[in-house]
């Protein structure tokens, strides 16, 4: 069996203008401290990371490269989490999306499609420079206001809706296949990718395309109440990337799953750091050991209490002990024998 790697931090939430934080080495030094081996790294971070200058030249990413290995780290993956969202917007949430681009393309969502996309080009081109075999994203959303039926949908607007999602994601599946890259798509409520249905729709549509693949997060099944460890049995063999985030979902007798546009700290469901929410973990590095998941285990930080720099470093030591070391041998060896043919026929009864 294969083993997981970890532990790795996604840097996303933990980026900002004050040092250690505001640039790649000394993020790098930090991340290294808490005792990380990876981190992803979020591409539209330009305090980090130049997106364009990595898809375009060999030299600027093997600095990167080694900045991350001066300092014992290896870059797991690139995110497209933000681009990847404008590739499919729907017009009531045009307002709220343009903070994701870049104020050019503000008020004009067809060049905000089309900055995004490119985007996405520049990250498969990237990721192949970087060594890389796995990208983070998410899908965007056409049809994430129509999530509860009521009123009653259109006859065939779930499947119009994909065919148009898988449209313009076509192309850019094919850019990452060129170059060897899975594209992991986070399931995640409001994207149109957020539970295994909508992924087995997006893979109908897409002619079941060998690059679109998922990034594992049990948190967002959580606050869903999807059986999160059934997943892993059902679409482990599309299981690509793994975000390590825990989740808690307590129900009341005020509110529910739907939150009630409630805070995060208010609602029935929220994120927690590592081991203080409701998700197993012990089961779910088992299950993704014993189907020969290789990728990086990275913890994503977004809980709602805690401080961020005492979940980063709790969260190194807790993904350290779930990583399992793969047996080589079965227990009951030393009961084995070598193969008989004979034997075995008396055994069975035939001669």
């Amino acid at each position: 069996m294969k083993q997981i790697k970890g532990p790795a931090i996604f840097l996303a939430q933990f980026v900002s203008d004050e040092a250690p934080f505001n640039n790649f080495n000394s993020i790098c030094q930090w991340a290294s401290s808490l005792g990380y081996e990876g981190i992803q790294l979020p591409s539209w971070e330009q305090r980090l990371f130049d997106l364009q200058k990595a898809a375009e030249s060999q030299d600027y990413c093997d600095e990167i490269t080694g900045i991350a290995a001066e300092h014992g780290l290896t870059i797991s993956e690139l995110s497209t989490h933000l681009q990847g969202q404008l590739v499919a917007v729907h017009p009531a949430y045009d307002q709220m999306f343009d903070g994701f681009a870049p104020a050019k393309v503000h008020g004009s969502p067809q060049a905000r499609m089309e900055w995004a996309t490119e985007q996405l080009m520049l990250a498969a081109s990237a990721s192949a420079k970087l060594g890389l075999t796995s990208h983070a994203s998410f899908s965007g959303a056409l049809l994430w206001h129509t999530f509860y039926p009521w009123p009653q949908r259109p006859t065939g607007l779930v499947e119009q809706g994909f065919e148009e999602l898988a449209k313009r994601w076509l192309p850019i599946l094919n850019r990452f296949d060129e170059v060897g890259v899975d594209v992991c798509y986070e399931l995640h409520p409001g994207e149109d990718l957020h539970d295994g249905v909508t992924f087995e729709r997006f893979l109908a549509a897409t002619n079941n395309h060998p690059r679109a693949n998922i990034l594992y997060d049990p948190s967002h099944f959580v606050l869903q109440q999807l059986d999160y460890l059934a997943f892993i049995d059902i679409y482990h063999e599309r299981i690509k990337a793994f975000h390590v985030k825990d989740a808690e979902f307590i129900p009341n007798g005020r509110c529910g799953v739907y939150g009630g546009y409630q805070g995060w700290q208010q609602r029935p469901g929220r994120f927690r750091s590592l081991g203080d929410g409701q998700v197993d973990f012990k089961k779910i590095f088992s299950k993704l050991t014993q189907y020969g998941f290789d990728g990086w285990a990275v913890l994503e930080w977004e809980c709602c209490i805690k401080h961020p720099e005492d979940g980063a470093k709790e969260g190194a030591e807790f993904i350290k002990q779930h990583l399992i070391r793969p047996t080589e041998k079965a227990f009951d060896d030393f009961a084995g024998s070598s193969t008989d043919t004979e034997r075995n026929n008396q055994i069975l009864g035939i001669k």
